[in-house]
């Protein structure tokens, strides 16, 4: 592949080195440099590695260098797709949504984007998408939000009158709710002695045992003192509390 040669001879190596120094775009200036290398009489494989490019890129830059200057360096904005419509037609769909439809031409009260579609495609000639006109009136500064439609042959003077006159309504005003009963934390416990095993005297619980029956699990009195020898049979205990056996 044969190289391109720089045409343009107003700035040498060094007016496009102050040139990139003083660029505030980076890619412009990395091309900057690597197109002063070049007029050094550096390898174009050389100057293009140091740009950030391969030969084929650098090679386009030249041709743009040549043909629009250091502006030419830059990267070009895509400006993107054209707008639908243009500014007159803005303006006029703008015009048309704000006058409302006419009931006996267009044959509905209120607009909807299904109907601005078909004004469009028959004023503009142009075919667009329900979500589209949607966009469009977004972008005009309008809102989906539309008053409560009414009858177009409502009298809004009649409605007024029959206001006037009409006995004010005024709700039935509720009994107050009583105040809430106040909660219960809780009730009576037993004894955490009581067991619930059934005395196997009388079948009651533990609680209503007879005082002489032993129930298994059922905690009785205990002495603190040091453990002794039992007494003898029919004299006191040493421990406080305890009642003689018979």
């Amino acid at each position: 592949m044969a190289s391109v040669a720089i045409t343009r001879t107003e700035l040498g190596s060094a007016g496009l080195r102050a040139a990139a120094a003083g660029s505030s775009d980076a890619k412009q200036a990395r091309r900057l440099l690597a197109l002063a290398m070049v007029l050094d009489g550096h390898p174009r494989l050389l100057a293009a590695q140091a740009g950030g490019m391969d030969r084929q890129t650098l090679r386009d830059w030249v041709h743009r260098y040549n043909a629009h200057g250091i502006e030419g360096l830059r990267d070009t904005r895509n400006k993107g797709r054209a707008p639908a419509l243009s500014a007159e037609q803005m303006q006029e769909l703008e015009g048309l949504v704000l006058a409302g439809p006419d009931l006996k031409q267009d044959g509905v009260v209120r607009w909807r984007c299904v109907d601005l579609r078909s004004q469009i495609k028959t004023r503009f000639e142009v075919e667009l998408h329900e979500r589209t006109v949607g966009k469009l009136l977004r972008r005009l500064g309008m809102t989906r939000l539309q008053p409560r439609p009414f009858h177009p042959k409502s009298d809004a003077a009649a409605q007024e009158a029959y206001k006037k006159t009409s006995q004010a309504w005024s709700p039935t005003p509720c009994r107050p709710r009583p105040p809430g009963r106040p909660l219960r934390s809780g009730s009576k416990m037993k004894p955490a002695w009581a067991s619930k095993a059934p005395c196997p005297m009388s079948g009651h619980p533990a609680a209503h045992a007879r005082p002489g029956c032993a129930i298994a699990g059922a905690r009785t009195p205990t002495c603190s003192a040091p453990s002794a020898p039992p007494a003898p049979r029919g004299l006191p205990s040493s421990c406080p509390g305890s009642a003689a056996m018979p």
